[in-house]
């Protein structure tokens, strides 16, 4: 009877011992279907500017030859020796809306918050060229009657508001330029994108 209970409890023991046993040397074949994968995460796509975007940028225009006219910088305006304005902080504009030069408006599309590009503006994509008919010729006593000092350099605002500058006076005339300061010359700007709104 001792021989029988001795060799159930063994076959007993073997069978528990090799069912842990198998448990414990087997790889778990489910695991994988029952745990999630992680999958490659894509990238996040790059938000660039597109036409009709509100963005902001700070921006140092200049002329071919380095002068400096512009910048929404105070440090680049002290540096240049601009008149400082009270304030300073980039420029905000939407893309396309006509609210800036054509040149500048396009060149902006397609950049990125915290990219820097440089423009290069020919006269057809800044303030357009000189035109003649912009220039006239006005007596000295007519511009001292409304009031204005006909000097070289004084400017002048017109009736329809067109603004302009007087560029001579002689023989009691004054020639008064009427064409966008910048007309006729190619820009440079170094533009930052800030934000895009």
């Amino acid at each position: 009877m001792k021989t029988i209970l001795f060799v159930v409890l063994v076959s007993v023991a073997l069978a528990l011992f090799g069912c842990v046993s198998n448990s414990a040397s087997q790889p778990a074949t489910n695991l994988s279907a029952s745990t999630p994968t992680a999958s490659p995460s894509a990238a996040p796509a790059r938000v660039v500017v597109k036409n009709s975007d509100v963005v902001n940028v700070d921006y140092v225009g200049s002329l071919e030859d380095g002068t400096v006219f512009d910048t929404s910088i105070e440090s680049e305006a002290r540096k240049a020796g601009l008149p400082l304005r009270s304030s300073y902080e980039p420029l905000e504009f939407t893309v396309g809306a006509g609210q800036m030069i054509a040149g500048f408006d396009a060149g902006v599309v397609g950049m990125a918050v915290g990219e820097t590009k440089t423009l290069r503006l020919p006269p057809e994509q800044a303030y357009g060229q000189q035109d003649p008919a912009q220039i006239l010729q006005f007596p000295v006593a007519d511009l001292e009657q409304v009031g204005v000092n006909a000097s070289v350099g004084v400017h002048v605002t017109a009736q329809n508001g067109a603004r302009g500058v007087i560029t001579s006076v002689s023989n009691g005339n004054a020639t008064l330029d009427f064409n966008h300061e910048l007309a006729g010359k190619t820009l440079v700007f170094n533009v930052t994108m800030v934000k895009i709104n």
